[in-house]
């Protein structure tokens, strides 16, 4: 299985839940340190960390520690390989539509024809 596929499981896994893409939400902002994350969340500070480990598995976060602070960051790249898939599937969708588009046009232009003779 070729590796942009396994990175786009991880991506939309990771993205799966509510607290991960709150977090993406916030960076989306800029960096940030885990604690300033964790602190909208109700939840153990171990369990947190879980789900940011989750984001920086699928290369969707990064993060550096500068003596006690962790700071974490949108990794961009990964990003991109999402929009990619995303925009390909756009198109691909686009042109099944149009060609729906088409067929129901030629298939009432038939009907309409046949009810004139």
């Amino acid at each position: 299985m070729p590796n942009y596929i396994n990175n786009l499981d991880a991506s939309f896994n990771a993205l799966s839940d509510v607290t991960r893409r709150a977090v993406v939400e916030r960076l989306r902002e800029g960096p940030a340190s885990v604690k300033v994350l964790a602190e909208p969340f109700d939840m153990a500070l171990p369990s947190f960390v879980q789900h940011l480990k989750i984001l920086e598995d699928a290369g969707l976060i990064g993060s550096r520690k500068k003596g006690r602070v962790r700071t974490c960051y949108l990794e961009q790249a990964r990003f991109s390989e999402i929009e990619q898939w995303v925009l390909g599937m756009q198109k691909y969708w686009e042109g099944r539509v149009d060609a729906l588009s088409e067929y129901a046009e030629a298939l009432h232009k038939s009907s309409t024809e046949e009810g004139d003779t």
